[in-house]
Order: C-alpha cells, then sequence, then structure tokens
C-alpha cells in the first residue's frame, strides 16, 4: 500500500513541479510587460478555461504537465504592429533571458528546499547497519524467522554471513537470494554483539512472494537545525549537480546508447546503475516507500529536479539551454537569429530524445530495474 502511495504521489508532484516550471516563465513574462496568450495545464483536448484580461487559463485532458504561450515565441505566427512591442523578441536580451531561466531556475529552488526540508525534518541515515524497527510476529501463519530468533526494534544488523555491514539493500537481497537457507545475522544490542540464525521463508510483498525474515527496517538518523540543512541542501544540490552532468554525458555517450541498444535487442538484464525513465524512478519511489522509507522519496524528489533542471539547460533547442544559446549568439552578433531556421535543428533534437524516452519507458515496463532484487 505504501508503494501505491509513493508511486501515485511521485508522478503528481511530477506534474505539479511542470506546472511551476512553466508558470515561472509566465510569471517573469509578465513581470516584463510581455504579453502571454495561454496557460494551461495538461495538454490535448481543451477541458474547461476561462479568460482575465488577455490570457486564458484552463485545464487540457492529458495531465502530463502544462504550457503557456508567450506572444512572439512561435516564429511562423505574425504579429500586427501594434502588438509588437509587447512580443517576446521585442524586450531586450537580458529581459528574454531572465524569462527562459526562470523555468529550470525553480527546479534548482524546489530540489534546495525538498532537501532542506528532508535533513530538517527526516534527517540523513548515520549509520550503514540496518536498524530493527519493528518484529513482524508472523509470516504465512507461523512465527517469523526474526520473531523465533528474539530480535527486536533497535536492534542493528551489523553482518550477514560473510557480508559486514549491510545496507538495507545487500540485506534484502541477501535474504530473497537464500529462502529455506538458515543465514547467521552479527546484532548489535546495547553495545554488545551476539550472533543469531534466521531461515527466510517466502511471504507476500505487493503481490509477489519473496523471501523474508520478518524484520522493518529503519535508520539511526541525523536531523539537523536550521544553518545545518541550509548548508546541508546546497551541498545536495550541487553534488547533485555534478553526478547529473556525469549522467547526461553517460546516456549520450556511445556507452550509454550502446547500452540502450544491448538491453533492447539483447537478453541483458538490466542492473541499478541503468538509466531509468519517469516510469523507472515511480517503481523505485515505491520500492523504497514499501522498504520502510517513505519519506526517502523527498531526497528522491530533489534529485529529479536537479536533473530536470540541468536536462533543461542544455545549448539544444528546444530546451530552455537552447533559447538561451541562441540568445548569447544574437548578442555576439549583435543581430537577430531567425528562429525559423531553427526549426528542423528542434525538430531532429525533440526527435532524438522522444525515442530515447520511448526505448527506457519500454525497458523500465519490460525490464524493470529492481532496488531489492
Amino acid at each position: 500500500m505504501a508503494g501505491t502511495v509513493a508511486e501515485v504521489s511521485f508522478f503528481v508532484a511530477l506534474i505539479v513541479v511542470i506546472v511551476i516550471h512553466e508558470a515561472a516563465h509566465f510569471g517573469m513574462a509578465k513581470w516584463f510587460g510581455i504579453k502571454v496568450e495561454e496557460f494551461f495545464v495538461g495538454f490535448g483536448p481543451r477541458l474547461w478555461s476561462f479568460r482575465r484580461g488577455e490570457t486564458e487559463y484552463g485545464v487540457k485532458a492529458i495531465p502530463a504537465g502544462g504550457y503557456v504561450k508567450i506572444a512572439g515565441m512561435d516564429p511562423y505566427e505574425e504579429t500586427s504592429a501594434e502588438a509588437l512591442p509587447r512580443t517576446f523578441g521585442a524586450k531586450p536580451i537580458w529581459q528574454r533571458a531572465l524569462v527562459i531561466f526562470a523555468g529550470p531556475a525553480t527546479h534548482f529552488v524546489l530540489a534546495f528546499i525538498v532537501f532542506a526540508i528532508w535533513l530538517a525534518a527526516v534527517g540523513q541515515p548515520v549509520s550503514r547497519g540496518p536498524l530493527v524497527a519493528g518484529v513482524t510476529p508472523t509470516l504465512g501463519n507461523q512465527a517469523s524467522p526474526a520473531a523465533v530468533a528474539g530480535l527486536r526494534a533497535g536492534d542493528r544488523i551489523v553482518g550477514i554471513d560473510d557480508i559486514s555491514d549491510p545496507t538495507d539493500v545487500q540485506l534484502v537481497r541477501y535474504t530473497r537470494n537464500h529462502v529455506g537457507e538458515p543465514v547467521t545475522l552479527r546484532i548489535l544490542r546495547d553495545g554488545s554483539e551476539f550472533t543469531v540464525t534466521v531461515t527466510p521463508v517466502l511471504s507476500k510483498v505487493d503481490g509477489e512472494k519473496v523471501g523474508r525474515i520478518g524484520v522493518l527496517l529503519g535508520f539511526a538518523r541525523e536531523t539537523a537545525g536550521l544553518a545545518g540543512s541550509v548548508s546541508g541542501a546546497a551541498h545536495l544540490v550541487a553534488t547533485g549537480v555534478v553526478d547529473s552532468v556525469k549522467g547526461i554525458a553517460r546516456l549520450f555517450g556511445p556507452d550509454g546508447v550502446g547500452r540502450i541498444a544491448k538491453l533492447l535487442f539483447t537478453d541483458a538484464e538490466r542492473e541499478q546503475t541503468d538509466v531509468v525513465s519517469v516510469v523507472g524512478i515511480g517503481r523505485v519511489a515505491a520500492q523504497t516507500a514499501s522498504g520502510g522509507r517513505f519519506w526517502d522519496m523527498l531526497w528522491i524528489f530533489g534529485l529529479v529536479n536537479v536533473f530536470i533542471g540541468l536536462l533543461n539547460l542544455l545549448p539544444l533547442p528546444p530546451f530552455d539551454g537552447g533559447h538561451l544559446a541562441v540568445l548569447a549568439i544574437e548578442k555576439v552578433r549583435g543581430r537577430r537569429v531567425d528562429m525559423r531556421k531553427m526549426v528542423p535543428i528542434s525538430v531532429a533534437v525533440a526527435a532524438v530524445f522522444i525515442l530515447l524516452f520511448v526505448a527506457v519507458v519500454y525497458l523500465d515496463i519490460t525490464k524493470p530495474v529492481q532496488l531489492y532484487p
């Protein structure tokens, strides 16, 4: 149930984020006196709308984000002489740049806010050893292996067979791969370490039978005060930017494209390091919540925002970064760029990204990445 709630919450939040992105373009354009003709949530057929002043607001049938229509940004649209002063192209380059940059900037601001809330209210894990947050009394109408072994809330699992200081992912993977086989856990309780033997049994999790020992996992966490959460959030945004740059470079490099092709046309299995789409990220969020870490979705959501913000700043049309690159060229050349000549480039870039997106979504459906394989 927690996984389903997490997955639905993730996609709803993603739509809201896209709307906020568009609202930033809208607000900045209005601030500089540029005419905004439409602001819609969703795409496709119009479901409901109203007009206030010169702008039509409304909702469309496909809830996949939103868009704003700013006067003068369509290179094929004719503009009357009296309307020209309030079009996008009539404004100074610095104003046009701020209108464009406002959208991507919202993602970094949202990431910072979400990271700060996570650090202050939830806290970062301070130890790699999984903490037993609770023990399930029974599994399959029998006493759970953890209950039989005498495990209790507050115990820390510092080893499982030959693995020292396992992560929660390692612990879950190991128990799922050793159903019916005795495994030895090293437990730290009140400063003393001892061992117990448990035998994982099959039990249903989200409708699927997997190996379990009957513990709910948690972490010792350390929350931060105001100063700590602010500095920590800034650090997480910065590291997220660095990781996103590396990820984008890997995705569009020979290795990334080759990996996607291999997964599509061979029996190769997905790995946790493989690129995922929003579908895959939603599933990771669901698995995280099902593993007892619901509020760590905030951390995932922050990282996603950093990635989206950086992706939007790629200096390629039709991304916002492409529009910024055109403005930079105009500044250097001292004259306008004919945006009609940019349309074929925009179409080509969009086609490549759509192709990759569809391919990765297909893989997320047919070969989903498993956080707990």
